[in-house]
């Protein structure tokens, strides 16, 4: 899939969306992230280069574009790719889609090893929202982020981070410096990464890592290894199996991501173990069970983001995204669709999070790669359709 067609599906997802927005006290006034008229392959996108009114390079017409299929190659921290909405950023693990119809896709972004979490806008700055103190020894760090469950009212932000005692959940209210909600959770010399999302009816869902100790993991004591699922006081969740206890299952490594369905119908986790990359299916109060996918060549399951139809994953060693289509009774059946894959993809994808059914968005983990390219890292807008995906890599 080239450059050009993911910016057509972007704008295509983007104007079948709904309008409602919730406001966010941080975030600029709406800019210019506007859904594209439809093309034809005769009258493809052309990118913005900063030569149009207002731009960096003033005003000039730079003349037809030789082949308006193609996008430029990133300048510095200027990227062409419409689906981009930030650069140079570092090593981007945990994002928070903010509410709205995908007309002006926004989001948090968390970089894992600085512990900065930014605002992003299409054609914006970034915008700084908090810095939480992080120790991103390891796979640790800032590598989770979602907006409370009652984010509309409260305005509260949730962060999973690793600091030099523990792995710990933290809120940040609007103006104010992040606070520790949930602290004690294992951390090791490994075994720290975690994933956070909301469970779309109404509490976060957060995956820990085993610190290390897959003992622990199985430990219904430590919370080690573990989905909790969990109120916006950090506390056990109403609804959950088990009242007052926030363990919704065990047995987890190190997690990549965590998503939920829109509806709330359904949630899924993948896990890196030792011989695999996996998805599980989250039955509450029930073991993880059986995956309902493997990877034995270890792509490096991260971020996922689901659907009703389909559940997308991000491979953050591979370097692509994998779309698994689903049956009606909910099973994955078939080969994945692998989409944006080298050399039109963003390189190794990690955070992901929907927006709308349409739209997910995603942060990149190049910094340091061998192919990272000069806008690194990036966050990106990617369409997710209801059947069939954005396109195949073949």
């Amino acid at each position: 899939m080239t450059g050009s067609r993911l910016g057509v599906l972007v704008a295509t997802c983007a104007v079948l969306a709904s309008s409602a927005c919730a406001t966010f006290t941080e975030q600029p006034a709406a800019a210019s992230w506007q859904p594209a008229t439809p093309l034809t392959p005769q009258a493809a996108p052309k990118p913005d280069t900063g030569d149009s009114e207002g731009g960096a390079g003033g005003d000039a017409d730079p003349g037809p574009n030789p082949d308006p299929t193609k996008i430029p190659p990133p300048d510095g921290c200027k990227d062409y790719n419409p689906a981009v909405l930030a650069t140079c950023l570092d090593t981007v693990v945990a994002v928070a889609a903010l509410p709205g119809d995908g007309s002006n896709p926004t989001a948090l972004v968390g970089e894992r090893k600085t512990g900065r979490v930014l605002l992003v806008r299409k054609d914006t700055a970034p915008t700084l929202f908090a810095t939480i103190p992080v120790d991103p020894t390891g796979d640790g760090g800032l590598t989770g982020l979602a907006l409370s469950p009652n984010y509309t009212e409260d305005q509260l932000v949730y962060a999973y981070v690793t600091t030099a005692t523990d792995n710990r959940l933290v809120r940040i209210a609007p103006h104010d410096s992040p606070k520790p909600v949930l602290t004690g959770i294992p951390r090791g010399t490994t075994g720290n990464r975690g994933s956070l999302a909301r469970d779309h009816v109404g509490a976060l869902l957060l995956a820990t890592g085993d610190a290390g100790n897959p003992t622990a993991a199985a430990n219904p004591q430590s919370m080690a290894g573990k989905v909790l699922r969990l109120n916006a006081q950090g506390k056990a969740a109403d609804g959950n199996p088990t009242a007052g206890d926030p363990i919704l299952t065990s047995g987890l490594h190190s997690p990549g991501g965590i998503c939920a369905a829109m509806d709330g119908a359904q949630m899924l986790v993948t896990d890196r173990l030792p011989a695999q990359d996996v998805l599980y299916r989250i039955n509450p109060g029930k073991p993880l069970g059986t995956p309902a996918w493997t990877w034995p060549d270890r792509p490096g399951a991260a971020g996922c983001a689901a659907t009703t139809k389909l559940v997308w994953v991000a491979m953050s060693t591979a370097g692509h995204v994998q779309n698994l289509p689903q049956a009606p009774d909910g099973s994955f059946t078939g080969k994945p669709q692998v989409v944006l894959a080298a050399p039109d993809g963003f390189g190794r994808i990690d955070g992901m999070d929907l927006m709308t059914e349409s739209l997910a968005v995603a942060g990149t983990v190049n910094k340091g790669a061998p192919n990272a390219v000069s806008s690194d890292d990036r966050a990106i807008v990617i369409p997710v359709q209801p059947q069939g995906g954005a396109g195949s890599a073949d």
